[in-house]
């Protein structure tokens, strides 16, 4: 068998960073910078006000309470420019600083001495000292022009785009999807969730997670098929998946030992060069990776519903990692809540669970319900606890690597234990 680094740098090495493409700004969401995003303007665009108030004159020196001044004009948000004489101008939040004013007094530190016939302040006094330049925001003070504001290999997110749009960038370049197809096998599943199931039949559980996965980790699904455990369905499949334009593979099933495991043998056939197949790892043992003559990337996963989900995490993503063009993960070193034992010469990828020890400090707890069959326990799961091959065991406090749900998906932390509640403990 194959150590698990050992085989993460055969996935590495066969996997390629992608091309740069265009996106609309409105699309980015989910996606990766490609390169350096810089700003073509000033944010905020022009002074403005930070208070409904009055905009005055200070020149540097502080306004003494009491100070009185005749309110020569007026300036709300979306006002265009104007040039301020003497006196002071009433101003709304938001509102550009009349050429001439630095400084702007809140509404509430002013007395109202005089109204005009409309009822608008025409004179107003200070009721306390005033500082120059309060409460006026700077041109440039948040972003200034030419200024780079996210760096190459940035997962774009809301406030991403908050900055995006707030600067009128309106398309960005990003690292093209990596694009994936999702074949499950097995003449026991069943896709459909409203068909009731015949003797020997299960529900295809995989398919909607891996789905779901993929697309929280950046790629884009092309194709997806459900197959039997014949060759040919499998080889059809590859070659639809081919049409769709996919660059990687992903298999479920049939790929350990018994006799309806065909998908070794039916890469052999088509001339794949199977790069590992079984790796010292739990769950997920007999997972296999593959190189296709064309250049496609072949992942072949357990059909156990938590071995699909660890090879997913620990050997899908960081081909996806690296075609994204991000580095490698780095991950939480967080104590372990309990002591913990486990058979050497294994790596484990343990179902956990990061939450607040009374004290506030975080602690990585492992599941019940370990077995890879196992899917509820996922439900209160917001972490992978990883224990290394050479370890044994482990004693309560000591640190564990700790990995989120997806490699763009950081932990999530709960306020405290969620127990599982097992069938056999209900």
């Amino acid at each position: 068998m194959t150590g698990y680094q050992q085989a993460l740098g055969v996935i590495l090495d066969a996997a390629r960073p992608l091309a740069a493409e265009p996106c609309r700004t409105v699309d980015a969401l989910g996606r990766i910078t490609a390169g350096p995003v810089t700003s073509n303007e000033d944010l905020p665009p022009f002074d403005n006000s930070a208070m409904d108030g009055f905009a005055l004159h200070a020149g540097g020196q502080t306004l003494a309470a009491g100070t009185s001044f005749e309110v020569a004009g007026s300036q709300s948000a979306g006002d265009a420019h104007q040039r301020a004489g003497s006196g002071a101008w009433e101003i709304m939040t938001g509102a550009r600083m009349p050429d001439g004013l630095d400084t702007v007094v809140p509404v509430e530190q002013v007395e109202i001495l005089q109204r005009d016939a409309g009822g608008r302040p025409s004179r107003i006094q200070l009721t306390v000292d005033v500082e120059p330049g309060r409460h006026v925001r700077k041109r440039g003070e948040d972003v200034r022009r030419d200024a780079t504001i996210m760096a190459a290999g940035t997962l774009m997110q809301a406030q991403h785009l908050m900055l995006l749009a707030g600067l009128g960038i309106s398309e960005v370049a990003v690292v093209r999807r990596p694009r994936v197809a999702l074949i499950n096998t097995g003449r026991e599943l069943v896709d459909d969730p409203a068909q009731p199931l015949a003797s020997g039949q299960i529900r295809n559980s995989n398919g909607p997670f891996l789905a779901t996965r993929l697309a929280a980790a950046g790629a884009e699904l092309v194709y997806r098929q459900t197959v039997n455990d014949e060759p040919q369905a499998f080889h059809a499949a590859l070659a639809a998946a081919r049409q769709a334009g996919a660059e990687v593979v992903i298999s479920t099933g049939a790929v350990s030992m018994g006799r309806h495991d065909f998908i070794p043998d039916a890469l052999r056939v088509i001339g794949a060069e199977i790069g590992f197949h079984k790796v010292k790892i739990r769950p997920g043992r007999p997972l296999l990776f593959a190189r296709l003559v064309d250049g496609m990337l072949f992942f072949g996963l357990p059909g156990n519903p938590v071995s699909s989900a660890v090879g997913l995490r620990f050997f899908v993503e960081p081909a996806l990692r690296k075609m994204l063009g991000l580095p490698p993960e780095r991950p939480l070193r967080l104590p372990l809540a309990q002591d913990f034992s486990k058979k050497a010469g294994l790596r484990f990828h343990l179902k956990g669970q990061v939450h607040c020890d009374a004290g506030g400090r975080l602690q990585a707890r492992v599941l019940q319900g370990q077995e890879s069959f196992r899917i509820q326990p996922m439900l209160a799961s917001n972490a992978w606890v990883v224990v290394d091959e050479d370890v044994a065991s482990l004693q309560a406090g000591e640190l564990v690597d700790v990995h989120g749900p997806g490699h763009l998906q950081a932990v999530s932390i709960s306020a405290g234990p969620d127990e599982i509640l097992l069938p056999e403990e209900a």
